[in-house]
């Protein structure tokens, strides 16, 4: 099994930054990637951004060129550095991991870190 915890949601204005923390713990040997995804009020949850255990990363249109995800695939960490932070970037924000159970892939997600930024 494998746990996540995400930090570093909060309050900010339009223009500003912030950067999100997500750590696994557990059987941290068997994620593949690190992905954040994000939930605005009323829409569905969408990817923003991934990393593979390689190093790729690939974005959402809307965010690229703003944030960037980064990650360290010995400690399973994964940060999410947002720039130029809009209000349509409001949303409750959620580290995932895929990883490896028996033949399968089963993900687990954080607990959700809520991102507010005001016009």
């Amino acid at each position: 099994q494998v746990q996540l915890v995400e930090s570093g949601g909060g309050l900010v204005q339009a223009g500003g930054s912030l950067r999100l923390s997500c750590a696994a713990s557990g059987s941290i040997f068997s994620i593949n990637d690190m992905a954040w995804y994000r939930q605005a009020p009323g829409k569905q949850r969408e990817l923003v951004a991934a990393i593979s255990s390689g190093g790729s990363t690939n974005y959402v249109d809307s965010v690229k060129g703003r944030f960037t995800i980064s990650g360290d695939n010995a400690k399973k960490t994964a940060d999410l550095q947002m720039n130029a932070l809009k209000p349509e970037d409001t949303a409750v924000y959620y580290c995932n991991a895929r990883y490896n159970y028996g033949s399968g892939l089963l993900n687990a997600w954080g607990q959700g870190t809520l991102v507010t930024v005001s016009s």
